[in-house]
């Protein structure tokens, strides 16, 4: 199989599943066990904690562990809502459904929500965030990057805005961890997912500003200092900053790999199919990504095609996989119902070579034109 599906879940590194093992076959305790099991799994536990910080750029008692993605952009924005009782919230219209949904949720308890639009290229500008801002405004989520077309936004400017009118800001950096620096200075928190960059699934990292206003989403123990319930996942935990370390040490030669992969790919596609359009950002964008519209076709028909030939790819966001709708990235960034009904999303990971992508490329000529000449 030619993977190009990255921006959903990686490959568990095999270095990342080293450090783990030792927290699943012997060092098992419970982290809050005071037993020497359970206390060689807390000393694990902090040491992760530690390393995270230490990459984010903030303190470690400003990092909690988590999930994921979902359940940090939940926290951050249910945890606002029930610490203020009411307002209005932005949310851009390109954010992950984790923030999306929560609006919604939190709307049927009278909060007002503004669905902030990007442009055209799929950019959210903090112009637009100030002028959203009202008197009674207390969150504001505006993402890193964009998960389906890639687009990289500008979190400082928007992080200032948000400073100046008092407004708490939280940032989704689950696709741009371990491929952009951590915006951590200009925002009260962000997210992190560890199977975006090689580390295990079902686990995340939260950085939340100390002093924010902003309640638990998890009633519990008095595990992550009573912030958030459940028994931690030691093991998950050394992965997660194993492998956030390993992909900041190795960002620079990466992002440099999968962008020439990336680029391959795009020329040879743009040149080689007609009516083929890539979505987003020219430049602004994220090196794995490439979203490509191809007119007169069913995206959904092409990634059925592709699989069949031992292509994986995605027509958008893995969480929103199966919904019969649009994208509602592409919806909101206004494009025509046909180009965003073929569009495709292509992400290229670390471990994809140039022999794969040449002859995804070649494969997906030929289902183009199946579909076009049937």
């Amino acid at each position: 199989m030619i993977y190009l599906d990255n921006a959903a879940t990686t490959p568990l590194d095999e270095a990342v599943l080293n450090k783990m093992l030792p927290f699943m076959r012997q060092s098992f305790g419970n982290p809050q066990s005071q037993h020497s099991a359970g206390r060689a799994a807390a000393n694990a536990v902090i040491s992760a904690r530690d390393k995270t910080a230490q990459i984010l750029g903030c303190k470690s008692e400003e990092v909690y562990f988590v999930s994921g993605g979902t359940e940090a952009g939940n926290t951050a924005l249910k945890g606002v809502c029930a610490a203020h009782g009411n307002g209005h919230l932005i949310v851009s219209a390109i954010e992950h459904p984790a923030l999306i949904e929560s609006a919604k949720d939190m709307q049927k308890f009278g909060f007002e929500i503004t669905f902030l639009k990007p442009n055209s290229r799929g950019i959210v500008s903090a112009e637009s965030v100030s002028a959203a801002i009202r008197p009674n405004t207390i969150f504001c989520a505006v993402m890193a990057a964009n998960n389906e077309v890639g687009t990289i936004q500008p979190v400082k400017e928007i992080g200032k805005v948000c400073k100046a009118r008092g407004v708490f800001y939280y940032c989704d950096c689950v696709q741009t961890a371990g491929a952009l620096p951590f915006p951590t200075e200009h925002c009260n928190a962000l997210g992190i997912s560890s199977h975006k960059f090689y580390g295990p699934r079902g686990f995340g990292a939260m950085f939340i500003k100390n002093g924010s206003k902003i309640n638990r989403l998890i009633s519990g123990g008095m595990q992550e200092r009573g912030f958030r319930g459940g028994t931690l996942n030691a093991a998950a935990a050394v992965g997660l900053a194993e492998a956030l370390e390993i992909a900041v040490n190795e960002r620079e030669q990466n992002n440099k790999k999968i962008t020439a992969l990336r680029n391959g790919f795009l020329k040879k596609v743009l040149t080689e199919i007609d009516g083929a359009e890539l979505n987003g950002d020219e430049f602004l964008r994220l090196p794995s990504n490439a979203n490509i519209s191809f007119k007169g076709c069913d995206g959904e028909n092409i990634l059925f095609l592709l699989d069949l030939n031992g292509v994986a790819v995605s027509t958008g966001s893995a969480c929103s996989a199966g919904a019969v709708s649009p994208s509602h990235v592409l919806t909101a960034m206004g494009l025509p119902a046909d180009r965003v009904k073929s569009a495709v999303r292509f992400t290229f990971g670390k471990y994809n070579t140039e022999d794969e992508v040449f002859a995804a490329a070649e494969i997906l000529k030929k289902v183009i034109k199946k579909i076009k000449n049937p």
